[in-house]
């Protein structure tokens, strides 16, 4: 997704109808950022076609580390593998 406004809610939502599922992936904090706006957007118009939780792998909910502890703060590939793998166990 390049962006979001306007979010694309329709591949989204058919997305979630052919899989069941969701991962949100984002450098932004947890709480308050976009990928809580697209989990609701999934949850209001998708929910009965979840077979899993939407999970969200995102930044930490702290103001953003001086550049040379980025990676600390952002998701990293181990976390994106980890939350598809818990999602397709379910």
């Amino acid at each position: 997704m390049a962006t979001i406004s306007p979010l694309d809610r329709e591949t989204l939502l058919c997305s979630v109808a052919k899989t069941g599922r969701a991962v949100i992936i984002h450098e932004a904090c947890r709480n308050g950022g976009v990928g809580a706006e697209i989990a609701a957007s999934i949850a209001e118009s998708a929910f009965l076609d979840l077979q899993a939780p939407v999970v969200r792998v995102t930044g930490c909910d702290t103001v953003m580390p001086y550049y040379r502890n980025e990676a600390a703060y952002l998701p990293q590939v181990e976390d994106i593998v980890e939350a598809v793998e818990q999602v397709i166990a379910l």
